[in-house]
């Protein structure tokens, strides 16, 4: 007797087998908008977050769009409201707004005036601009003033005159982070860097030529390639009004000490690093750096580790800007289906990293 002939049994198990039918189990709000799902037994339509009762998965269809489910003869559920935009859409849109008005402001706005403006509670705004932006809104304002003082300082006269034109309204708030918003000092920074020293060698490793560059304050790009000439060039673009000095015996030694790592994971790497990004970039390179040997998390898992459950998008492209290739472990961050997503220096090395991590040679 065929076990499979009844029709409810067959929808079932279709239905189980479908990756979506996990994300309506788990109501995952990450899921909303990339499809919904409909009810034979109740007529209605809804999406993956709905916190509506479970169905049975027999009665269950996914559609790509809620015009889709529409068109299929199902009406929108009540409490979830499928053919409105979701909530994460709205609040998306509320941060968005409050961004611009941060930037055009020319005091920094409190959380309290910020709030006002969308209508909600400074705790409940101040959780969903972290949510949408991997940043508070009070580091979100002090990251736009250090984008126009690096803007200004490339026109202004004086740097006094950049950093008020910033929105800074003392020079000492300015030069108290001024290493984190420039990495150097604002005079170096308006020379463009010019006379700051990088030490760099090349070199072959498993995965073709490997390239190791060294600030003063600690390494500042490691890169994988096919063609050494290219890997120079590169550097040399990143860091054009710097000196590049090519590696002596001792710093041979730290590269030998990259390439081992690459041949052999277990022995570990522990470098002291000199690698420049947004706040969030800096929160994602830290998570990454927790991911030990051998282990994978997704990109959603990232999210979640660092407070920014949304923020996956944002979390692959901090990823993809990552300077120093294996010092920073982006290779171990995968899809949530376990799949390889892209790698800066090429997926077909990401999945020898992964693999050499896992034999532990």
């Amino acid at each position: 007797m065929n076990m499979m002939s009844n029709p409810k049994e067959i929808r079932a198990l279709q239905t189980v087998s479908d990756p979506r039918w996990a994300a309506v189990a788990a109501r995952d709000r990450a899921a909303d908008g990339r499809f919904f799902y409909s009810v034979r037994s109740t007529g209605v339509y809804c999406r993956p977050s709905c916190g509506a009762r479970q169905p049975r998965p027999e009665n269950v269809a996914f559609h790509a769009s809620a015009a889709d489910a529409e068109r299929a003869g199902f009406r929108p559920c009540r409490r979830c409201r499928p053919d409105q935009p979701a909530r994460s859409e709205q609040q998306a849109a509320q941060v968005a707004a409050l961004c611009r008005y941060i930037e055009q402001a020319e005091e920094t706005p409190t959380l309290g005036a910020l709030a006002g403006r969308v209508g909600l509670s400074t705790f409940h705004l101040h959780r969903i601009f972290k949510e949408v932006t991997g940043l508070t809104p009070r580091a979100w304002a002090a990251a736009h003033r250090d984008r126009r003082v690096r803007e200004a300082l490339a026109r202004s006269g004086t740097v006094t005159d950049a950093i008020y034109e910033a929105g800074y309204n003392s020079n000492g708030r300015f030069y108290a982070r001024a290493d984190e918003a420039l990495g150097m000092t604002p005079a170096r920074f308006r020379a463009g860097g010019a006379d700051a020293q990088i030490r760099f060698a090349i070199g072959q490793c498993a995965l073709g030529a490997i390239l190791v560059a060294q600030s003063e304050r600690g390494v500042c790009a490691i890169a994988l390639g096919d063609d050494p000439d290219a890997l120079a060039r590169e550097l040399q673009d990143r860091f054009p009004r710097a000196r590049l000095i090519g590696g002596d015996a001792e710093f041979e030694q730290l590269v030998a000490r990259v390439v081992g790592f690459v041949e052999a994971p277990g022995v570990g790497l522990d470098l002291p690093l000199d690698v420049r990004g947004t706040a969030f970039q800096r929160r994602v390179w830290q998570a990454l750096r927790e991911i030990p040997p051998g282990s994978t998390a997704s990109y959603a898992e990232i999210a979640q580790r660092i407070g920014s459950p949304t923020s996956v998008r944002a979390v692959a492209q901090a990823c993809g800007a990552n300077p120093v290739a294996v010092a920073i472990p982006c290779h171990r961050v995968v899809r949530s289906d376990g799949a390889l997503s892209g790698y800066r220096w090429g997926v077909e090395r990401k999945r020898a990293l992964l693999a050499r991590e896992a034999t532990g040679r």
